[in-house]
């Protein structure tokens, strides 16, 4: 009698083991379904953007001058020892940007609505990307750090 107590002890063992694992089991089959409908979610907004490369340095933006109008990735990299920033504005040609007071900085308020985006505070050795759609049209790509715009770091791409 005692041993058939064990025995049934431990058959309801192996079947409440056997439901854990199933119970896991459908769980990580869960857990890699969600994976595999997320596949593409977040990074880059659009695989089928163009990327556009662009890299910082201190007082140098090195970027394409032309680029295609319509939805892009920028892809920004720092390759300066310091923090830098990256300002996308809609600009006319020949336009210098207005400065703020300090004489050193862009003023980037009056410029609020022809600002297409910006990236900032991205560390030395950084890389980040961020869409955006931009219409024909010229654009001035500037870091506004305190004196690095006038210390020529800006750059101009068309875009057709």
């Amino acid at each position: 009698m005692l041993k058939l107590g064990v025995a049934a002890a431990d058959l309801v063992t192996v079947r409440r083991s056997s439901q854990a694992r199933r119970g896991r089991w459908a769980l990580l089959a869960l857990v890699g379904c969600a994976a595999a409908a997320c596949t593409g979610c977040g990074g880059r907004a659009s695989s089928s953007a163009p990327l556009v490369r662009i890299s910082e340095r201190d007082f140098r933006i090195s970027a394409p001058r032309h680029v295609r109008a319509g939805t892009v990735t920028l892809r920004l990299a720092n390759r300066g020892p310091d923090t830098h920033e990256l300002i996308v504005v809609r600009s006319a040609a020949g336009e210098s940007l207005p400065l703020r007071s300090d004489g050193l900085t862009v003023d980037e308020e009056a410029l609020e609505d022809r600002t297409a985006t910006e990236l900032e505070g991205l560390t030395p050795g950084g890389t980040e990307e961020k869409s955006v759609t931009l219409a024909p049209g010229r654009y001035v790509v500037f870091c506004n750090m305190a004196g690095h715009y006038l210390g020529g770091m800006r750059a101009t791409i068309e875009v057709r």
